[in-house]
């Protein structure tokens, strides 16, 4: 194999990866444009909850709530542990976590017209 068919094959192969790479992320973003899921998600972020304390945090309905969760759980960005009776979600990664807290900062730097930093 040449020198430029190996190089042209690791370069085929990076663009692919980087392509999946921005198919997945604008996927994760796209679960993030609800306001439920982000609200739910913003609440995973402080800690473990189960449906009910998730449904008073966010302030949707019952089975809104367990839809979304359903959502983000195929999604795997949500993890599920039993306790008794009840299912606890907590977030998969803490990624997660800074990503929500990092479009929340973006908001508040346009509600209150903040100056913008790195």
């Amino acid at each position: 194999m040449s020198a430029s068919t190996h190089l042209a094959g690791a370069h085929s192969s990076q663009q692919q990866s980087t392509g999946e790479r921005l198919e997945v992320a604008a996927g994760v973003l796209a679960l993030l444009a609800d306001r439920t899921r982000l609200a739910l998600l913003d609440q995973l972020g402080r800690g473990e909850a189960d449906v009910t304390t998730l449904t008073e945090a966010c302030g949707a309905a019952r089975p809104s709530v367990s839809q979304h969760l359903a959502k983000l759980r195929l999604a795997g960005l949500v993890d599920t542990r039993k306790d008794g009776r009840r299912v606890v979600y907590s977030l998969r990664h803490g990624h997660l976590r800074r990503l929500v807290d990092e479009a929340l900062n973006v908001a508040d730097h346009q509600l209150r017209s903040l100056p913008p930093h790195d």
